[in-house]
């Protein structure tokens, strides 16, 4: 059997295809002003690497705010449900997740069967999701995986009091022009990021085993960070953008009909 599931976020559509259980395609494309335009695209890169067509999809699953794209799938399932799921098939030993999207956040306690038995989602504010990070990189002129290599550099802590990502930036450029530390200034972006996170991750309840999945945790300065909020090590879950996409692939598989 050929699922393909689809993950269709805010910043980025993801796409999945399985046979028979195993990942043999996976697509990805920002999501634009036209978001069918970019699931297309994201469906048409995973078919590309499968080496299959359209005729040869027998079921389709769905997730993530653009769901609705898709018509009359065999699975819609909400973005907690499929991390629950995508998560306790890589890695069965993980109870608690940490998403980390572009525009959102969430945190899911999953249980030994895979499924989200409780789950708590940020604000919708950019300052707890990764494109907090994206803006604070611009703000600096630097790439994203350089804002990530300063942050790692950093040899103290200062605070970035601002919660709004508007305001963050103002403040961002004024410590520039205090000529403070640049790595000092990166880190001090991602500890915030990090505190609201593992704010958030506390109301559901932190085990021992923490996976953390989701675009912006491909973030080696955000992920550090993390983990020192934790105050213990977390897991990165291979292709963490793909983990939604790959949970919602698996619940298809698994519908009737």
């Amino acid at each position: 059997m050929i699922t393909i599931g689809y993950d269709l976020g805010a910043a980025y559509s993801k796409v999945v295809i399985l046979k028979d259980g195993k990942v043999i395609g996976k697509g990805l494309a920002k999501t634009t002003l036209e978001p069918e335009e970019s699931l297309i695209a994201a469906r048409k890169a995973a078919m590309a690497e499968a080496k299959i067509e359209e005729g040869h999809i027998n079921k389709v699953g769905v997730t993530g705010s653009g769901r609705k794209l898709v018509k009359n799938p065999d699975v819609e399932a909400m973005d907690v449900s499929a991390d629950a799921v995508g998560v306790n098939y890589l890695n069965k030993e993980i109870k608690t997740v940490i998403d980390v999207g572009g525009e959102e956040a969430r945190a899911v306690k999953v249980s030994a069967d895979g499924k989200a038995i409780n789950s708590a989602v940020n604000d919708k504010c950019a300052a707890g999701a990764g494109a907090f990070c994206e803006a604070m990189a611009r703000a600096m002129q630097v790439t994203l995986l350089e804002f990530a290599e300063y942050s790692l550099k950093s040899k103290q802590r200062i605070p970035i009091n601002a919660q709004c990502a508007i305001f963050a930036e103002s403040e961002v450029v004024s410590l520039v022009s205090e000529e403070t530390p640049r790595e000092d200034i990166c880190r001090a972006v991602h500890d915030g990021i990090s505190e609201r996170l593992t704010s958030m991750a506390k109301r559901v309840g932190i085990e021992e085993k923490v996976g953390l999945i989701g675009g912006a945790v491909m973030n080696k300065g955000l992920v550090q960070s993390l983990k020192d909020s934790l105050g213990m090590d977390a897991t990165v879950l291979p292709d963490p953008q793909f983990v939604s996409a790959l949970g919602v692939a698996l619940m298809a598989a698994k519908a009737e009909g």
